[in-house]
């Protein structure tokens, strides 16, 4: 089994691949742009750090590399998508302008306004997630558990149902969403401790 981390100049991807390489036992983790190689992956986890539309346009600059992502996600390959990562799945994004999401779970990318005016922008630290039902990646994880964050803006899903775990930060935000072979994670299960480290097992063992 073959995971690909695709590496699309957005962030340093060291502690993404240290983590799921902890996790994947015999399991081969690669990082890697080549579209070849995702045509081949079992796996594939996209991460992002930034603004959404220079991660898109990072993205689209890599020859054929998101035809090649689109092509095994449609086909059915389990798929996480980490922090912006997650965020592109959405229909739009609208962080200083309107930019095209891959339209995977319906719904926009907008900025984080807490009702409470003490929090902070951007959201940073460590918060409880609540879950909403169940999905084979959050097997054995239970309400209360500690993600980390970092993000200035959200994605608000237009199916209530694709939203599988909120935190509330002066007002509820998704902090999971997935939908079929499709999850994405608002924290960075990589830096989330012993939580972060069992979803990721979980994601390497899902079948959908």
């Amino acid at each position: 089994m073959t995971t690909v981390i695709v590496d699309y100049n957005s962030g340093n991807l060291h502690s993404a691949q240290k983590s799921f390489e902890r996790m994947a036992g015999d399991g081969r983790v690669l990082v890697t742009n080549r579209p070849e190689d995702l045509r081949t992956a079992s796996r594939i986890v996209l991460p992002g750090v930034g603004a959404f539309a220079h991660c898109r346009g990072e993205l689209s600059a890599q020859t054929g590399l998101f035809d090649a992502l689109e092509e095994r996600v449609k086909a059915g390959v389990p798929f996480l998508g980490i922090c912006v990562g997650m965020q592109m799945l959405a229909s739009v994004g609208r962080e200083s302008c309107d930019t095209r999401g891959f339209d995977w779970i319906k719904g926009e990318v907008i900025a984080l306004e807490p009702s409470d005016s003490g929090l902070k922008i951007p959201h940073m630290g460590w918060n409880n997630l609540t879950f909403h039902g169940a999905h084979p990646v959050l097997e054995g994880l239970d309400d209360g558990e500690h993600g980390y964050f970092v993000h200035s803006y959200h994605m608000r899903v237009d199916n209530p149902d694709h939203s599988l775990a909120t935190v509330d930060y002066g007002g509820q935000i998704s902090a999971i969403v997935g939908r079929d072979n499709i999850i994405g994670t608002q924290f960075h299960p990589e830096k989330s401790q012993d939580f972060g480290l069992r979803l990721i097992s979980n994601f390497l063992k899902w079948s959908p």
